[in-house]
């Protein structure tokens, strides 16, 4: 199983917690999942002790399962770095993971934001997990900014596309083979879960395609099964494609027919 900042997580599933039709689907979904980590938003604890966001809250520590706070919604670094701070006082942990939203349509990274937000926070002793593109060039900026997890986008958040850039990803993963690589957003189905894991990633993080399905619970069970599948694929070590037809079947020993 992967390992994150010295942590070993128990699943390669890392399952959000918001958009659930209701708090019973969203349990129902991670015990069906045997999903490894949370994702929480500081806005789902905006209530605090005491309030609206407790309830919510308890149920997560029930879980027992490490949560993974997110900047989601924040467009400068400003935003995210308070918001990161925010939540680290909330949720008791370094870790963060780190968005800098750089356009509101295609909720694409910004960047810069993102590599200079990574760097404020991991000087501060931060844990980052940093929400990026399939850019090898500012994978490498973030790794030497001092994250040791990188986590590029299949596609864009909500849109269930799967993974749109195979050859980058691909080139991404064999540029930083040891690095721990996790696929967040854009999947909507286990069989790109699947496709993630025989590309050699680590992990996968969703929410809105198992929060959105008819049957949230179903949905996160066949995504945990497609992320071993997946992963059995990878350590397989899958046969290469090739153009010709090629014999399954040896022909030594054929009758031959006069």
């Amino acid at each position: 199983m992967p390992v994150f900042y010295g942590t070993e997580i128990t699943s390669r599933l890392m399952l959000g917690t918001a958009q659930y039709p209701s708090p019973k689907a969203l349990r129902e979904a991670f015990r069906r999942s045997g999903a490894g980590i949370a994702t929480v938003s500081l806005r789902r604890e905006a209530g605090g002790e005491g309030g609206a966001g407790e309830a919510f809250w308890q149920m997560i520590r029930d879980l027992n399962i490490p949560v993974l706070p997110n900047t989601a919604g924040c467009h400068s670094v400003r935003e995210a770095v308070t918001t990161a701070h925010m939540a680290r006082e909330v949720f008791d942990t370094r870790w963060i993971k780190l968005e800098v939203i750089g356009h509101a349509d295609t909720l694409q990274p910004d960047p810069f934001g993102l590599l200079e937000a990574a760097r404020i926070l991991t000087e501060d002793g931060f844990q980052v997990f940093p929400y990026t593109t399939e850019d090898g060039v500012l994978g490498g900026r973030l790794l030497e900014a001092g994250c040791e997890v990188l986590m590029p986008w299949g596609a864009p958040i909500g849109t269930g596309l799967g993974l749109n850039n195979i050859y980058g990803l691909r080139s991404l993963r064999a540029q930083f083979p040891d690095v721990p690589m996790v696929i967040d957003a854009g999947l909507g189905l286990p069989s790109q879960a699947a496709q993630a894991l025989e590309l050699g990633f680590d992990a996968v993080l969703l929410n809105t395609a198992v929060a959105k399905a008819g049957d949230p619970a179903t949905m996160a069970e066949g995504f945990a099964r497609a992320l071993e599948a997946g992963r059995l694929a990878y350590e397989a070590d899958p046969m290469e494609p090739r153009d010709m037809a090629a014999p399954s079947t040896p022909v030594l020993g054929l009758a031959v027919l006069e």
